[in-house]
């Protein structure tokens, strides 16, 4: 009986050995992303990069279901796009999002879309009735947020590149849910220690997209160590910069000179365009040389420019006379133009019209940023596309992709202002 006794022993012993060897390989296998890189396809001009919403109601409620987003996605792909940037995990959308382009990659091995994924923060008692926001403790939320990004890579290595912890979320004037830089870079940290022990790829990229003063572009307010560590920490830096915004709050760049105030209508648009360009131009450059100034030499991509086609407020005709099909495709095409030439992967905002982000003012500017309207109408940015037959046999909620205005570029320009001239704004002021 004691030798019966010792074969079971010994065969306990190996099943248990064998479990544990079992256990330890599968908690040892490292996550491996294949194709391209981050590295390879952030500033590749052959990588296009679009902000990415596909909600057509008046509220997230309602999320954009799986066949909805893979008809986006074949549209953005016609058009060039194949970098894709989200914007949070708590809605189903972006886990819809990666399933979607999972089928279509199955469906045509061909077929290429990217994402950058994004988590959102929150600082402590943010969007609550509570008078007091923390800046430098964070919401509960955050961690769940985290671990759901962490999740979605795990689970589609191959479409994720790159994951963005919070958006705008150490900007001043986010005033309802910023936090200090230290919540970030807890976060950023932890997340490159996931790619150090093999929990992510290693060659998944972790940033932070933010706006351009908050990356020490801006005031001296922003220059904090922390954010000093987060810049070295980070492996790029995500930056953002909205020209149309400053149109009102930062005008000074937008008003016709007086020595412009003999060309034409068209000329003076035109000129304050580039001005605009330059505008944008100036804010990444700043970013830079805050960088540099740490000795940090690393890529700087744009994660968010854009320009709205509607406002019936700061921007619009009783306003800055920024907002209108015209500016925006003008801006679009200068930006393209720059960021190509320079290897700076844009992240162009965005590719569709949503209406949430403004349900009560259907003419709110946030609403009205898509260069494809709620109508499957493209804007005058895309009518050439239209014209050369790049959205041929493809729909969005059943209906053909045509043009704004039905293609009536006279009847567009009507809407178009002529900008005010420096002495007005200096006058508003």
């Amino acid at each position: 009986m004691k030798k019966n006794y010792n074969v079971v022993g010994n065969l306990l012993h190996f099943l248990i050995l064998g479990v544990s060897v079992l256990l330890f390989a599968s908690c040892s296998q490292k996550i491996v992303s294949t194709g391209k890189t981050a590295a390879e396809i952030l500033g590749d001009p052959n990588y296009q990069a679009i902000s990415y919403g596909g909600y057509r109601e008046l509220s997230r409620d309602i999320q954009p279901t799986i066949p909805q987003l893979k008809e986006d996605m074949k549209i953005l792909s016609a058009m060039g796009i194949k970098l894709v940037r989200t914007y949070n995990v708590y809605y189903d959308e972006a886990a819809n999002l990666l399933e979607a382009i999972s089928q279509l990659k199955k469906d045509d091995p061909e077929f290429e879309m990217y994402i950058m994924l994004g988590a959102w923060i929150d600082c402590k008692n943010a969007f609550t009735k509570l008078p007091d926001r923390i800046r430098n403790e964070e919401s509960p939320e955050n961690k769940k947020e985290i671990s759901r990004a962490v999740e979605l890579t795990q689970q589609y290595p191959d479409i994720v590149k790159i994951i963005a912890v919070g958006n705008e979320a150490m900007v001043h004037w986010a005033w309802e849910y910023y936090v200090e830089p230290g919540i970030i870079l807890k976060w950023v940290k932890y997340l490159q220690k996931l790619k150090k022990v093999g929990d992510l790829p290693e060659n998944l990229w972790i940033t932070s997209s933010d706006n351009f003063a908050s990356w020490g572009g801006g005031g001296s307010e922003y220059h904090l160590e922390e954010l000093n560590e987060l810049i070295r920490s980070v492996d790029y830096i995500s930056m953002h910069t909205y020209p149309m915004h400053d149109t009102h709050y930062n005008p000074d760049f937008w008003g016709v000179p007086e020595e412009e105030e003999g060309l034409s209508d068209m000329e003076k648009t035109d000129a304050a365009m580039i001005r605009a360009r330059d505008y944008a131009i100036a804010q990444y450059e700043s970013v830079v040389a805050y960088m540099q100034r740490l000795g940090v030499d690393k890529p700087v991509h744009i994660g968010e420019t854009g320009w709205a086609t509607q406002s019936d407020g700061f921007y619009g005709h009783d306003g800055s006379r920024a907002c209108d099909e015209y500016k925006s495709a003008v801006y679009h095409d200068l930006m393209r133009t720059w960021t190509d030439s320079k290897g700076i992967t844009c992240f162009y905002f965005e590719a569709f019209d949503e209406q949430w982000k403004d349900a009560a003012n259907p003419r709110g500017s946030e609403n009205h940023f898509g260069l494809i309207n709620l109508q499957s109408q493209a804007k005058y940015t895309l009518w050439d596309m239209v014209d050369a037959g790049v959205f041929d046999g493809l729909t969005r909620d059943g209906k053909p992709i045509t043009k704004t205005f039905d293609g009536d570029k006279a009847a567009m320009m009507q809407e178009v202002k002529v900008p005010p001239t420096a002495k007005e704004i200096s006058e508003r002021k």
